[in-house]
C-alpha cells in the first residue's frame, strides 16, 4: 500500500483530478454538533504549516483557515446537531457529518480521502486513511476547516449561554465543563445521551 504522501500522485494518474480531504472534529465533546468539513485543493497547492488541527494554536488555525479557502477548488461542511447525535449515536452522528460534508463540495470530487477506518457509505470512490489528518495534505486541510467552523459555533453558544465557558473547553468534559452542568444543570445543546450528562436530565 502507498503511503499517503504518495496517494494523491497515484489517483491522478489513475485519471482522478478532483480530490477531496475529509475530516470531522467535535466527536467528543459533551454539547454542541459535530461538524465534518471537506476540501479540494489543486495538484500544485502549497501552504506552509498544514498540519492537523490539535497540534495548531488557534491563531495559526485562523491564519491558515484563510489561507485554504483562498487556495480550494471547493469547500465543503456538514453539521449534525446534538438531537441528531442523541438519535443516531455519535458513530452514525459523524458519518452523516463526513456525507453532507461531501455532499456540499461544488464540483463534486472525483475521488474523497477520508481520515479514519470507517466509511462514512458515501457514494463516491473513496480511500480511509487512519491518522490522515497528520499524515495526508488535503485531510489536513479539512481538519483546520472544521476545527475553525467549530469554535467558531462554540463561542457563540457561550455568548448564550456563559455558565457554561463553552469558549475556552468547546464543550468537551473538561473539570470546568463537568463541574458546571452538575451547578446549574443541563442546556439544549448537551448531548442527553453522553456520560456526563445524562446524570444530570
Amino acid at each position: 500500500m502507498l503511503p499517503p504522501a504518495e496517494v494523491e500522485t497515484s489517483l491522478r494518474a489513475a485519471g482522478y483530478y478532483l480530490i477531496a480531504g475529509v475530516d470531522e472534529v467535535g466527536r467528543g465533546s459533551l454539547a454542541g454538533p459535530v461538524v465534518a468539513a471537506a476540501v479540494i485543493l489543486s495538484p500544485t497547492c502549497v501552504i506552509d504549516g498544514v498540519n492537523d488541527s490539535k497540534t495548531l494554536s488557534a491563531r495559526r488555525r485562523e491564519q491558515l483557515d484563510l489561507a485554504i479557502r483562498v487556495e480550494a477548488i471547493a469547500v465543503g461542511f456538514g453539521v449534525v446537531q446534538e438531537e441528531t447525535i442523541d438519535a443516531l449515536n455519535i458513530l452514525q452522528a459523524t458519518m452523516l457529518a463526513m456525507r453532507r460534508a461531501i455532499e456540499a463540495l461544488n464540483p463534486p470530487p472525483d475521488f474523497v480521502l477520508i481520515d479514519g477506518d470507517q466509511s462514512p457509505n458515501c457514494s463516491n470512490p473513496h480511500r480511509l486513511i487512519p491518522s490522515g489528518d497528520r499524515l495526508c495534505f488535503p485531510i489536513s486541510a479539512a481538519s483546520i476547516l472544521a476545527k475553525v467552523a467549530r469554535d467558531r459555533i462554540m463561542h457563540a453558544y457561550d455568548l448564550a449561554l456563559p455558565q457554561y465557558g463553552f469558549r475556552r473547553h468547546k464543550g468537551y468534559g473538561t473539570p470546568e465543563h463537568l463541574s458546571a452542568i452538575a451547578r446549574v444543570g443541563v442546556s439544549p445543546i448537551h448531548r442527553k445521551s453522553f456520560r456526563g450528562v445524562r446524570e444530570y436530565v
